[in-house]
């Protein structure tokens, strides 16, 4: 299974749509807050579900702070990071990581593409695709109760 994970698009929905054509063959598409509109139009163009979570520049209510997602055998919890404090490290994260039994940690906020492991767990920033930065998205691989992630720049 292939996820396109993406987050801060902060209004570039071109780099959200870049990101999803350069992915190629995707099974589903993560949203990780701060640009709940462009989530919106992936979902109503391309016809697919864009997993979403809000993130501190989103106002829609209606999304959650977080997600757990269960695909195949791996748990994915979903949240943008300002709640969990991430631009101050990543220990409350993990936290929540450990907590929801998470096998894999997907977040945004910092602007900071990252992939590595901590307690078990992968945790996947794939980076801002806001005009002005130097756009980036990942895609999770996920096989049977394992799960690997790659940096892909726009």
């Amino acid at each position: 299974m292939r996820l396109l994970v993406i987050s801060d698009s902060h209004g570039n929905y071109a780099h959200a749509f870049r990101a999803h054509q350069m992915a190629g063959d995707v099974d589903g598409i993560i949203h990780l807050g701060d640009g709940s509109e462009d989530a919106r139009m992936l979902e109503e163009v391309l016809g697919v579900t864009v997993h979403k979570v809000a993130g501190n520049c989103d106002f829609d209510r209606g999304l959650p702070a977080e997600l757990t997602l269960e695909l195949g055998e791996c748990r994915i919890l979903a949240t943008h990071g300002n709640r969990e404090r991430v631009k101050s490290g990543l220990k409350e994260l993990i936290g929540k990581g450990i907590e929801a039994k998470a096998s894999v940690v997907l977040y945004g906020h910092t602007h900071l593409p990252a992939v590595e492991a901590a307690h078990g767990m992968l945790l996947v920033n794939p980076g801002p695709l806001k005009e002005g930065l130097a756009g980036s998205f990942a895609i999770v691989t996920i096989h049977g109760a394992t799960a690997s992630a790659k940096l892909y720049p726009i």
